[in-house]
């Protein structure tokens, strides 16, 4: 156990994270999304599971180890709902809220159409599949920097 590190972190998880670099992408996706298949295509090659049942629960623990991307648009992403792009679902704005809460400030979810989406993830570091058993709890984040300390 670790102090300040959340427990849903296993080690494979946080060895992933702190080899990521600036621009590498690590996708969160439900329980219902293929990550196996597209696991096989990304740095990692594997799928990585994290003991949680909900996606804005993964999306904290990440996040609240794992720098946004402050240099591209689009350095967090939500899956469009199919035939609804404009819809959000709950697990949507409750991921919304987790990614606010770890920027400190309103961080726009950009979306992508579901195909685009799986292309996307599919050239990720890592995929991290949770538990998360709501349709469209599936999101990429770009990894950023943290600076020198002044």
């Amino acid at each position: 156990m670790l102090k300040g590190i959340s427990p849903l972190l296993d080690a494979d998880l946080l060895h992933a994270l702190r080899a990521m670099g600036h621009g590498d992408v690590i996708a969160i996706v439900d329980t219902n999304f293929p990550a196996d298949r597209f696991a096989r295509t990304t740095t990692l090659g594997r799928p990585l599971k994290i003991s949680c049942p909900t996606a804005a629960e993964a999306t904290a623990a990440i996040l609240g180890v794992m720098p946004l991307d402050t240099f591209v648009e689009g350095a967090a992403v939500r899956m469009e709902v199919v035939g609804a792009p404009d819809e959000i679902p709950a697990v949507q704005q409750e991921v919304q809220a987790a990614v606010n809460a770890a920027e400190g400030k309103d961080w726009p979810l950009t979306t992508l159409e579901r195909f685009a989406f799986y292309e996307r993830v599919s050239k990720a570091y890592c995929i991290v599949q949770t538990g998360e058993r709501r349709f469209y709890g599936c999101f990429a984040f770009t990894m950023g920097v943290i600076p020198p300390e002044a």
